[in-house]
């Protein structure tokens, strides 16, 4: 029963990966015939100023979004768990960013924070900042908020589900225990949430290693380099330089590292242990 998946997944995900990991040790421009390299790619690439601007960008990257969308996801997700009307609107309203296009919205955020006619010329606070894209030191955070923007609905929906799941015993229990709203959601919601919390990070912070298509669009990994995380810095190497040897280096180091990730978020959370939160009950 599962051969078709294995089959899918080999065909589609590890024979890919295995050429790129074989090219990553050839020198190849995307038109000619490859060379073989050997180590030649990893040492240039490694010892490049932009690979390393790319890697601390990255892992700035994924903590600052986890930190971001993380307790807000989590919040947004109890709140529309609730049985009233409103949240059910709200539901829909906190849900809509994840459906429209990357592109649409990066051009939206791109206007929007135009020094030209965008919010700074738009609401009367000397305080906003003129330069929103165009300023270095913080154009990494304008672009983090805009994902964040984006994806927490999807994390959101994940504890939405996960805090529907929980018994309502519990609450009624704790009601009659004397206990209030936050000292439910400390001592309820969130132990009950502990594994959407293990799936939602996961996917958090391997996610935070591929988006392109938003930094794309909204700074191209300027201004300067300030923006420049892995996954634009690999395509700038292979379709701009046509250094398709390097860029298969840089794909082969996200891989890596996502995979380590995950992997790590596994042990450390044992998930692979995971047990009802219902038993007993």
């Amino acid at each position: 029963m599962a051969l078709p998946a294995v089959l899918f997944f080999g065909i589609f995900a590890l024979v890919p990966l295995a050429g790129v990991v074989i090219l990553s040790f050839m020198s190849w421009d995307g038109l000619g015939a490859p060379s073989f390299a050997g180590l030649d790619n990893w040492f240039r690439i490694l010892e490049r100023d932009h690979t390393q601007n790319a890697l601390w960008l990255t892992f700035v990257f994924v903590v600052v979004s986890f930190v971001f969308q993380a307790p807000v996801a989590l919040l947004l997700g109890v709140f529309m768990a609730g049985a009233q009307k409103y949240r059910a609107l709200l539901s829909v309203l906190f849900f809509l960013p994840l459906l429209f296009s990357s592109v649409a919205v990066g051009l939206t955020f791109q206007a929007l924070f135009s020094p030209n006619y965008g919010i700074s010329t738009a609401l009367p606070f000397d305080w906003l900042p003129a330069q929103w894209l165009g300023n270095p030191d913080i154009a990494l955070y304008v672009v983090i908020f805009v994902v964040g923007w984006c994806f927490v609905p999807f994390h959101s929906l994940l504890y939405q589900a996960g805090v529907r799941q929980i018994p309502a015993s519990l609450y009624e229990a704790a009601t009659i225990d004397g206990a209030g709203r936050v000292r439910q959601f400390l001592s309820i919601t969130l132990p009950q949430l502990r594994y959407t919390a293990i799936t939602s990070s996961t996917l958090m912070l391997v996610g935070s290693l591929t988006y392109f298509d938003l930094v794309f669009v909204l700074t191209q990994g300027g201004p300067g380099s300030a923006t420049r995380i892995l996954p634009l810095d690999m395509y700038i190497t292979g379709f701009r330089n046509f250094d398709m040897g390097g860029a298969s280096v840089i794909a082969v180091i996200l891989v890596a590292v996502g995979l380590t990730l995950s992997l790590g978020l596994n042990k450390i959370s044992g998930s692979s242990r995971m047990e009802s939160d219902k038993a007993g009950m």
